[in-house]
């Protein structure tokens, strides 16, 4: 599942973005409204974390935009303020859940995962192609109705191409968003992880979903999705 944070603080933007990746989340983190904005409107998320104090605006500001352009996701108000008046005003805008920073970490995993069961329905995060299903919500996998077992990164690769199918990903834009920037140049990681899909999705079966996309990287073959 995918989330956006919207922080300025670089600090615990990186925190916060090592933090949910190493959950298996897909996660982009922007530092401005504007960005956090441009990012809502041409990407799926699951769910957003918005910081109340931005350089060019409030977080309550982008989060009454978004509702305004009926966007339902579920969104955490995550800041230091932890007035009463705060408070209000940000749940009447439309935040699904208040977080007054300092934060830990074991506390915003919790509110993440009861915020996402709170998401849409789960017909809506069950996706299907062939004999493959997987499971948004509760992160699983099956091929043939049997679970197929996956890491953490493997579930997150997969889901991330599924959600582009039919669309070319370089190794660069996988590097982003699935992997922290430590591992920046080495993109071989992605083709050891891509291998590891093949074999656990594809392998024995008649439909090839992952596709090896010569000069730009890999797509997820949903041709045949009932």
């Amino acid at each position: 599942m995918r989330i956006l944070i919207v922080e300025d603080e670089s600090r615990l933007l990186s925190i916060l973005l090592r933090s949910l990746k190493a959950e298996g989340y897909v996660v982009d983190g922007v530092q401005t409204a504007t960005d956090g904005l441009a990012y809502l409107k041409a990407y799926h998320y699951d769910l957003a974390i918005l910081d109340l104090q931005l350089p060019d605006g409030t977080g309550t500001s982008l989060l009454k935009k978004l509702r305004e352009l009926g966007n339902t996701l579920p969104v955490l108000v995550l800041t230091a303020r932890g007035d009463l008046e705060s408070k209000l005003e940000n749940f009447r805008a439309g935040a699904d859940d208040y977080l007054v920073k300092p934060v830990a970490m074991a506390e915003l995993s919790i509110r993440v995962q009861a915020l996402m069961r709170r998401g849409p329905a789960l017909q809506d995060n069950v996706m299907r192609s062939g004999a493959l299903e997987i499971n948004r919500l509760t992160r699983q996998v099956t091929r043939d109705g049997k679970r197929v077992e996956l890491s953490p990164k493997e579930y997150s690769l997969l889901e991330y191409l599924w959600l582009h199918s039919g669309r070319a990903v370089s190794r660069t834009m996988i590097l982003e968003r699935i992997w922290d920037q430590s591992f920046e140049g080495l993109t071989n990681v992605v083709d050891v992880y891509i291998g590891y899909l093949r074999r656990k999705i594809d392998e024995g079966g008649t439909q090839k979903h992952i596709r090896t996309i010569r000069g730009l990287g890999y797509m997820f073959d949903n041709s045949e999705a009932q």
